[in-house]
């Protein structure tokens, strides 16, 4: 599937969400419920069961932010089975300050 073809599917809006240790569970609109390893987002990972369960809607229930983590995540892209790509990099980088911080 192209991804001219997905822009023309309508995506489910979020209906409500639930992280475990190690999985992230997503209510959909259309009666689904999509589940994905936490393994594909790093940083929810590595957060708190406090910080992974601080999260709001975005977009019109089309994603999901973890403010105190700095993580966005959309419907679409969990739809599509499509993980972090956030660079090695980066997150080695996140992990840092959040030590810092610690």
């Amino acid at each position: 599937m192209t991804s001219l073809m997905v822009e023309l599917l309508e995506i489910p809006k979020a209906q409500q969400v639930v992280v475990t240790e190690d999985t992230l569970t997503v209510d959909l609109s259309d009666g689904r419920t999509i589940s994905v390893p936490l393994a594909w987002y790093p940083r929810l990972l590595h957060g708190t069961p406090k910080e992974r369960n601080n999260w709001r809607f975005i977009g019109d229930n089309e994603g999901m932010h973890w403010s105190e983590l700095d993580e966005d995540i959309s419907v679409k892209n969990i739809i599509l089975g499509q993980p972090s790509v956030e660079s090695q990099k980066s997150f080695q980088r996140w992990l840092e300050e959040r030590a810092n911080k610690l």
